[in-house]
């Protein structure tokens, strides 16, 4: 009798289980299918002409396929130019922003000095200043340095600390890496310096991967800071050129949808690759903090 009854709730107990996990499978095919629709939507109406965009009821599938938005769109806007653009700005961006961030996060970890924790809690509130707040003053900074209309103000901060954010994740993961190799390393002769090259930065490389992916992903989807600061537009970048196609009486939105799927290709492509280094870097940075 007590076998049975057991038997019974093993039984009842396994069904709940599948249940909920049939259930929280459907929850998360419903909301990848949220997330995954916009992108739908961008790569259907980049194979369709302008016409079909605003057909109601709204087409699932183009009818005919148009291949030629994505020639045509590469002849109205020199893309080549806007691309080798946003390639200056990110390589120069991820270069300053590893760099210094690693620079600034082995000061506040491997050092100690007065106030340091007092400097780095003053850091980290500040993260709760909106950016609209900086807007204006910053503006105001670059157009009195006569540097507006030139890749300074887009270029030069990240070369001042890279962001707290990152200066805050390179710390952390830092202050998990143990101080008794850096005094092997002195024992034996080296250096300040030689000590972050050669015993702290390989170890940082999940959390430097990090930065670089998320420091490419910020510059190569910056719209507001280029919108801002770039009036030539022999300057611009991929995001702002893709306002050439939207005039003043009427878009051209299917050359825009096409140009916006072949800009969002590089970004897939690397976030495919360095997923594992984004997750590995921000879990480990977290359990060693």
């Amino acid at each position: 009798m007590a076998a049975a009854v057991q038997k019974k709730i093993f039984s009842k107990n396994r069904a709940v289980k599948i249940t909920l996990r049939v259930l929280s499978y459907a929850i998360l095919v419903l909301l990848s299918f949220m997330c995954l629709m916009p992108f739908y939507w961008l790569l259907r109406s980049s194979f369709m002409d302008l016409l079909q965009i605003f057909d109601n009821p709204p087409k699932l599938l183009p009818k005919p396929w148009v291949f030629t938005n994505f020639s045509d769109a590469m002849k109205v806007v020199p893309f080549g130019r806007y691309f080798g653009n946003t390639m200056l700005l990110v390589i120069v961006n991820v270069i300053g922003t590893v760099c210094t961030s690693v620079l600034c996060a082995y000061g506040f970890s491997r050092f100690k000095w007065k106030y340091r924790d007092t400097v780095f809690f003053i850091l980290i509130c500040s993260m709760m200043i909106p950016g609209a707040v900086l807007l204006i003053p910053t503006f105001l900074i670059w157009t009195n340095l006569r540097l507006v209309d030139t890749y300074v103000p887009l270029m030069l901060p990240s070369f001042f600390g890279g962001g707290i954010f990152n200066i805050f994740l390179v710390r952390q993961f830092m202050t998990g890496i143990p101080k008794e190799l850096d005094e092997s390393a002195k024992i034996d002769g080296a250096g300040k310096m030689k000590i972050l090259i050669y015993i702290l930065v390989p170890a940082l490389r999940p959390v430097m991967t990090v930065i670089l992916l998320f420091t490419f992903f910020n510059v190569w989807n910056d719209f507001f800071g280029p919108l801002i600061y770039l009036h030539n537009d022999r300057l611009f970048t991929l995001a702002l050129g893709l306002r050439s196609f939207i005039g003043t009486m009427r878009g051209e939105w299917h050359m825009l949808m096409a140009a916006s799927t072949l800009i969002i290709i590089p970004p897939l492509i690397l976030f495919a690759i360095g997923q594992k280094h984004i997750i590995g870097g921000i879990t480990f940075t977290g359990i060693k903090g």
